[in-house]
């Protein structure tokens, strides 16, 4: 039984706690977070104790870390974790800054560190990679990732959240990567804030496209939205030399009504909860299953670093209105 403390008690890791304590090889011993009343209250309803975060990592019962606090901490207590002998899950993305993620990347080399890009274990993304490497539509030359948000978080979020390309768009680059195989060697920006002006004056944009070029001359195209009005848009398309494989939204049914009127269905599930709450789950048995099984982590902080530079290429794509080169 593999004993973990969570460390956060936000949204995000109140997901990430049901992942764990219905997972049949974890058991989540300890929760921490710098609301101590949020600790309590996550820890009481999954049967765990409320303590400090040195308390956690100290505890030599404890053998895994999950890392669900604000993005600014993620990599030193990533360190401290490792130094105290933990395996550690950490929320994407590493960290704000690039080259602070670079320095802890370097550290932690060969270390037990997987980093939470929870989409590549969604079932319909997964099938889509899994036929995509068994040649059923031979190389893969263009793809395409749409990810809407149904509505933009508030503006104070925003502010601390490192920006769409950092916070939102990040989850995408990890996608390109996992499905093209490779990272890209130039990253092309555009945005602009239309959904809510208050994020341009943040500093922000909520709308963007993103082409990334490959060195062999392979294209991906990624389109972000704060605002879908219809529900969370989540859809990927790959076109290859032999085919295309496309995974579509997930509905609220599968109901389809067909009249003189015209032909109606369900719209997609409203948010991320929704749609990728399977996906969470699936994470964290991939991370249970490596360590208990002695193998390579199935996303590593490597993947994490690469995503966040392209976070950082865009960026600067966007600032210049130029294209940026990866190093």
């Amino acid at each position: 039984m593999l004993n973990v403390g969570l460390l956060g008690a936000g949204r995000i890791a109140g997901v990430h706690a049901s992942a764990i304590s219905t997972n049949p090889g974890s058991r989540l011993v300890a929760v921490s977070d710098i609301n101590a009343d949020a600790a309590a209250k996550l820890a009481a309803q999954y049967g765990a104790e409320a303590r400090e975060t040195d308390a956690i990592l100290q505890d030599p019962a404890i053998r895994a870390v999950l890392i669900a606090t604000s993005t600014d901490t993620h990599s030193d207590l990533i360190e401290r974790a490792v130094a105290a002998g933990k395996a550690v899950l950490c929320e994407k993305p590493v960290d704000l800054s690039l080259s602070r993620a670079q320095a802890c990347q370097k550290a932690m080399a060969g270390k037990p560190v997987m980093i939470g890009f929870n989409r590549r274990f969604d079932p319909n993304f997964a099938a889509l990679k899994t036929a995509l490497d068994a040649g059923e539509i031979g190389k893969p030359e263009l793809l395409s990732i749409t990810s809407f948000d149904p509505a933009p978080p508030p503006v104070s979020y925003i502010k601390v959240s490192g920006g769409l390309f950092r916070d939102m768009m990040i989850h995408d680059f990890d996608m390109a990567n996992f499905l093209m195989g490779s990272a890209p060697v130039l990253v092309s920006a555009v945005g602009s804030s239309i959904v809510d002006p208050a994020i341009g004056t943040a500093g922000d944009v909520d709308t963007a496209v993103v082409t990334l070029t490959y060195a062999d001359g392979r294209l991906a195209v990624i389109k972000n939205s704060r605002r879908a009005v219809y529900g969370y848009d989540q859809r990927v398309e790959l076109l290859g030399s032999e085919g295309l494989l496309q995974a579509q939204n997930m509905l609220e049914n599968t109901v389809v009504k067909s009249t003189t009127a015209g032909v109606t269905g369900a719209k997609p599930t409203y948010f991320f909860l929704e749609r990728y709450m399977p996906a969470y789950a699936l994470e964290w048995a991939g991370f249970v299953a490596a360590l208990a099984e002695g193998k390579p982590l199935p996303v590593t902080l490597d993947d994490g670093v690469a995503a966040l530079a392209m976070a950082e290429a865009a960026t600067q794509s966007l600032k210049s209105g130029a294209p940026v080169a990866l190093g």
